[in-house]
């Protein structure tokens, strides 16, 4: 079998949230201390909400692993939510408990609430809300996780750093920072990790941006870079349009919430230049050991050319918005059931997330390339996968 399956379940403030990897090989290495250290590193970064002080995530791993290594079945994780306690009626799965909290009928712009509502039929928005949160994205970072753990056997590392909060940009970066070796990117990363808004420079002047946005009650949104290294030659395909692996990885980057676009490389910027400026001019030394002879010294490409990898880090950049829900300046909407003007309904939120949306990028990055490895070295164990693997880069050393 190749490629992976993945599904998630669970509401904000229900009584767990649930994860199902299925296609990961037998026999990798897997704790569940792999998965709590990337949940950790999302819930971190200046700006962040309340539920934060609340909720310190931890996984369960409730089956497809035996002393510490997989078994090829489906891994299932569970990460129970500490404020259940205060929901329990709430959002009670029984009938007996309808109506024990106030229904919301306030729809929040810029939120699924109004259009989920329509869609499903609902009179109380909370059915939507819970669902449509980024607490859903804890999940993801869970399975993330094992994926990284998966990637890693193979040297490949994915990573990011923030680039811009609010108007306030990343100063000392490259011009290009896309072009940036293995060497240069996991450089800006390590100098990231170090930062409470995950940026590699001017994180005091971000700091005070979200300050002044906490003080007015206002939300911040950014930018940030998200990227894997060392990537093989050929994960992806040009012959369909769903197998393109530059396809794949902008809709798992635009599926997280409140992402709104993305860049493969040079991204938006080349369409102002000439191709003689934008193309990645190849050139070739012969490996000392089995791998790709054929290098680029620019990236513009991001690492994708005709929907595959090419062999250069695979970078992409995204724009997140500011968070909808605000505190001291609720926007204007209309009630559900009367139908009259309103200000938006409230729900404890974060002032900035671009910090913790980079992780979660990280997390989706790491699926589809994992997903897109699977398909192309596909096996039942880690061992078979690797001979896999390093057959072809024999391969491709001889070409």
């Amino acid at each position: 079998m190749s490629g992976i399956k993945i599904i998630t379940a669970g509401e904000s403030h229900g009584q767990a949230l649930v994860g199902v990897v299925e296609g990961l090989p037998s026999n990798l290495p897997l704790s569940q201390e792999d998965i709590d250290k990337e949940l950790k590193r999302r819930q971190m970064g200046y700006g962040r909400g309340g539920r934060m002080k609340i909720e310190s995530d931890k996984a369960e791993i409730l089956s497809g692993v035996r002393w510490g290594k997989t078994l090829g079945s489906p891994i299932s994780i569970k990460i129970t939510n500490k404020d259940w306690a205060n929901w329990s009626q709430g959002m009670s799965v029984s009938s007996e408990d309808e109506g024990s909290i106030e229904a919301v009928t306030r729809p929040r712009p810029g939120h699924a609430d109004l259009t989920g509502a329509a869609k499903y039929g609902f009179k109380d928005i909370r059915n939507i809300l819970e669902r449509a949160s980024a607490r859903e994205t804890t999940t993801r970072v869970a399975v993330g996780a094992v994926c990284k753990r998966f990637l890693s056997e193979f040297d490949i590392f994915t990573g990011s750093f923030v680039t811009s909060i609010g108007s306030v940009k990343t100063s000392s970066l490259p011009d290009s920072p896309y072009s940036l070796d293995n060497g240069g990117l996991i450089e800006l990363f390590k100098m990231a990790e170090d930062s409470p808004v995950r940026a590699p420079h001017d994180t005091q002047i971000m700091v005070s941006a979200i300050d002044e946005a906490i003080e007015a009650g206002d939300t911040l949104g950014g930018t940030f870079i998200v990227f894997s290294t060392n990537v093989p030659v050929g994960l992806g395909s040009h012959i369909q349009w769903d197998r393109k692996l530059d396809g794949r990885l902008a809709q798992a980057i635009m599926s997280i919430q409140a992402v709104k676009g993305v860049e493969i490389g040079m991204g938006f910027n080349a369409a102002a230049l000439h191709g003689s400026q934008v193309m990645d001019e190849i050139y070739y030394t012969k490996p000392k050991t089995p791998q790709f002879g054929f290098y680029r010294k620019t990236n513009n490409a991001g690492g994708i050319e005709g929907g595959m990898s090419n062999g250069m880090p695979i970078v992409l950049s995204a724009a997140m918005k500011p968070i909808p829900t605000l505190r001291k300046k609720p926007l204007k909407s209309v009630d559900l059931l009367t139908k009259s003007p309103i200000e938006a309904a409230y729900e404890r939120s974060d002032t900035c997330a671009v910090p913790s949306c980079s992780i979660i990028a990280e997390s989706m990055m790491a699926i589809v390339i994992a997903d897109a490895f699977l398909d192309k070295f596909g096996g039942d164990a880690i061992d078979e996968i690797k001979t896999n693997y390093y057959n072809y880069m024999k391969y491709l050393s001889g070409i």
